[in-house]
């Protein structure tokens, strides 16, 4: 699974030819959670409340860079990586 970013800890992670919706993995120590894209929101899993509030604020920054790379992963392109959080 492609790294696509990763900052304070968290990995941004997508699968090629992944299910509907259009979602990516983020992953923080043992946790490891679905986040749709559109719109924005926990899809199943957890993080600790920091994390997760982190990773939102990143996807939403870059939400159409994440659609993008959900694209090229369906279609079985290389994926781009993402700038991390700030």
């Amino acid at each position: 699974m492609p790294k696509i970013s990763e900052f304070f800890g968290i990995l941004i992670l997508m699968y090629y030819n992944d299910h509907a919706p259009p979602h990516f993995h983020a992953q923080y120590a043992e946790y490891e959670a679905l986040i749709r894209i559109s719109p924005l929101g926990l899809l199943q899993g957890e993080l600790p409340p920091r994390a997760f509030s982190l990773v939102m604020e990143w996807a939403q920054i870059h939400q159409d860079q994440l659609m993008e790379d959900w694209n090229y992963a369906a279609n079985n392109k290389k994926l781009h990586k993402i700038p991390p959080l700030e």
